[in-house]
């Protein structure tokens, strides 16, 4: 694993190479990040953008996304795939935030998880993007990055979501996963990541081992 030192390092680097480690879903209100965090499941970001601003015009408050037909939802997402269970959980999802918070996005991860399609990923991005609280969200960027580097050694997500929360910074940790999900595309792909291109891989465990096989050839 990292040391304190490296991890400090990493941060800095990425914050340089990414200053603005914005959310890459548009959003105004609390709720509009929820059910476009939902949309994104096996879904591109890109994608969820081009759906939800004609959403968001037909269903302009929560109320009225509580209101409203499941079937009528699915013709608006039909393209974000798995159309039918997000609907569902987008209008269950409003009827609980209504009833049972009086219309506010509650604020706890405990409280967050029980709404309906929502898990931790989608509990810290809230968390952190819609309340500047700390935020550890590790989707699948997050996961291959902590890996290759050496911030983690695991796929599950909430072993590296606790391992995040022991090492990073609370205050740097939100904009931290952004910077993973930007790396990510940018340099650090599944197939060919551009090493070469990469600010930290002089403190990449994957990097270093592919030195070390060159050095063996």
């Amino acid at each position: 694993m990292r040391s304190k030192k490296d991890v400090d390092e990493i941060i800095r680097l990425l914050e340089e190479e990414y200053p603005m480690a914005d959310c890459s879903l548009d959003f105004e209100k609390d709720y509009e990040l929820l059910f476009s965090v939902r949309l994104s499941a096996q879904c591109t970001d890109a994608r969820v953008n081009m759906v939800t601003p004609a959403l968001f015009e037909a269903y302009p408050s929560l109320e009225a996304f509580a209101k409203a037909d499941v079937a009528d939802i699915e013709k608006y997402i039909h393209s974000c795939g798995f159309f039918r269970a997000k609907a569902r959980d987008i209008v269950a999802a409003a009827n609980m935030i209504i009833d049972e918070y009086g219309g506010q996005v509650p604020q706890t991860m405990e409280e967050l998880l029980k709404i309906p399609g929502v898990g931790r990923k989608t509990a810290n991005l809230i968390l952190g993007d819609a309340f500047g609280q700390p935020g550890y969200v590790v989707d699948t960027h997050c996961i291959r990055l902590t890996n290759r580097i050496g911030l983690a050694d695991s796929k599950d997500p909430v072993k590296i979501e606790m391992r995040l929360r022991e090492i990073l910074p609370p205050e740097k940790s939100n904009d931290f996963c952004h910077r993973m999900v930007w790396h990510g595309r940018a340099v650090c792909s599944a197939r060919n990541p551009a090493c070469e291109k990469c600010c930290i891989r002089h403190l990449c465990r994957y990097y270093e081992s592919l030195k070390q096989d060159e050095s063996k050839d």
